[in-house]
C-alpha cells in the first residue's frame, strides 16, 4: 500500500471534521452508547463480534439487567451466564469475558483498566476490543480496526492488500492511527464503525450519501465496488449427525453436558453422534445409546426433523429422532430432566430447534 502517498491526498483535518459531524448528527441510538461505562461498552463489543447489531440489542439489555456490574458477572454461576448468552453463539466469547471480568474484580478493584497493556492482557481482549473500549470509554486515541473499518479505510485510501490476511490488519491500524481525531477518539472510532455498518456497506455502498465522499479515493477512481480485497474462505466441512430425544416412562428426557473444552463447551444437548456413511441411523443410534449411556432405547424409525446448522468452519446436517427408554441410567455428564426444566439449561441453537419442534408436536 502506498500509504504515505494515499494519506497525503487527504485533508486529514477536514476528513475528521466531516466524519465526526456526520456521526454526531446521524448516529443510531444504541443502548451501550447512552453512557460511557467501560464494562457495558466491553460487553457490547464482545457481543457485536460476528453478530449483527439488531440481534445484539435485546441480548445486551437482558444481559446487563442480569449482570449489571463487573462484580455481578464475576460472581455469577457459569450456567446462568451461558443461559443468558444462549442463541448468540461463539460461546467462547462469554467464557473469556467472564474469566477476564474475574481478573478485573480481583486485580483491579472491579474497574476496567485504562492501561492498554493491562487491558490487552485480559483473556479474550484482542487489539480491536482493546482499541474500542479504551477509545470509547476512556477517550484514548487507540485504533479499533474491525471488518467494517478495514472496508471503509480500504476505499478511502485505496488499499489493495487482502484483508483476510491477519498481517494486513497492521496496515489499517497504522492508517487509522494517522487519521485519528485526537480531540474525540471515541466519536471518531465509532463514526468509522457506523459508516461501515450503514453507508460504506460490503455491496452497493451508498456513496451519494457518504459524508466523506469527497475524501474517498476509491470513489474518485470508480473502484469502490472492487474494494476491499478479501480472499474467500475454504468451503466448510460437512458432518452428518444423528440426534435423539429420549423420553423415560415418567416423561423426563435425557440431556448431557458437552465437554469442558472445544466446540460449544459446557452447553447442554440431546444425545447425538456422527453417522458414518451407509449406516442405518436408527440402529446406529440405538447401539450408540447403549454403549454410551448403558441404556436400551427403542427409537422410532421415522425422522422427526432435519436440521442444518452452519458454523464458521463446519456444517452439521442433523437427522433427529424420538425414542423411549424403560430404565433410566444417569452417568458422567448426562441426566434425565423434566420437560418443564429443559429450557432452564443452556443449549446450542441447533438443539434449541430440536426441543422447539418436540414441544410443537405435543401442542
Amino acid at each position: 500500500m502506498p500509504e504515505n502517498n494515499a494519506l497525503e491526498k487527504i485533508n486529514i483535518t477536514k476528513f475528521q471534521q466531516d466524519l465526526v459531524a456526520w456521526y454526531q448528527a446521524e448516529k443510531r441510538d444504541l443502548p451501550w452508547r447512552r453512557e460511557q461505562d467501560p464494562y457495558k461498552i466491553w460487553v457490547s463489543e464482545i457481543m457485536l463480534q460476528q453478530t449483527r447489531v439488531e440481534t445484539v440489542i435485546p441480548y445486551f439489555r437482558r444481559f446487563i439487567e442480569q449482570f449489571p456490574t463487573i462484580d455481578s458477572l464475576a460472581e455469577a454461576d457459569e450456567e446462568a451466564v451461558l443461559k443468558a448468552w444462549e442463541g448468540l453463539g461463539y460461546y467462547s466469547r462469554v467464557r473469556n469475558l467472564q474469566s477476564a471480568v474475574k481478573e478485573v474484580a480481583e486485580n483491579y478493584g472491579g474497574t476496567v483498566p485504562a492501561d492498554k497493556t493491562q487491558f490487552l492482557s485480559l483473556k479474550g481482549v484482542g487489539p480491536y476490543t482493546g482499541g474500542a473500549v479504551l477509545s470509547i470509554a476512556y477517550g484514548l486515541p487507540e485504533p479499533a480496526v474491525d471488518g467494517n473499518v478495514m472496508r471503509v479505510i480500504s476505499r478511502i485510501l485505496t488499499v489493495w492488500d487482502d484483508i483476510a490476511k491477519p498481517s494486513t490488519r497492521k496496515i489499517f491500524e497504522k492508517a487509522v492511527g494517522k487519521l485519528m481525531y485526537k480531540k474525540d477518539p471515541s466519536s471518531f472510532n465509532q463514526a468509522l464503525m457506523e459508516l461501515g455498518a450503514t453507508i460504506c456497506t460490503p455491496t452497493s455502498p451508498a456513496c451519494l450519501l457518504c459524508p466523506v465522499q469527497n475524501h474517498c479515493q476509491a470513489f474518485e477512481e470508480g473502484v469502490q465496488q472492487e474494494l476491499p480485497i478479501k480472499t474467500k474462505k475454504k468451503s466448510t466441512k460437512k458432518l452428518r449427525m444423528g440426534a435423539v430425544v429420549l423420553q423415560a416412562s415418567d416423561k423426563t428426557v435425557l440431556i448431557e453436558k458437552r465437554p469442558e473444552a472445544g466446540l460449544l463447551a459446557n452447553l447442554w444437548q440431546f444425545p447425538n453422534v456422527e453417522l458414518p456413511d451407509g449406516t442405518n441411523p436408527r440402529t446406529f443410534l440405538e447401539t450408540f445409546i447403549e454403549n454410551e449411556y448403558g441404556i436400551k432405547a427403542a427409537i422410532n424409525p421415522e425422522k422427526l426433523i432435519e436440521i442444518t446448522h452452519v458454523f464458521s468452519h463446519l456444517t452439521w446436517e442433523i437427522d433427529v429422532y424420538f425414542g423411549t427408554v424403560k430404565e433410566k441410567n444417569e452417568k458422567d455428564r448426562a441426566r434425565f430432566v423434566s420437560a418443564a426444566d429443559v429450557e432452564t439449561y443452556a443449549f446450542p441453537v441447533s438443539h434449541q430447534k430440536i426441543w422447539k419442534h418436540v414441544k410443537g408436536m405435543e401442542q
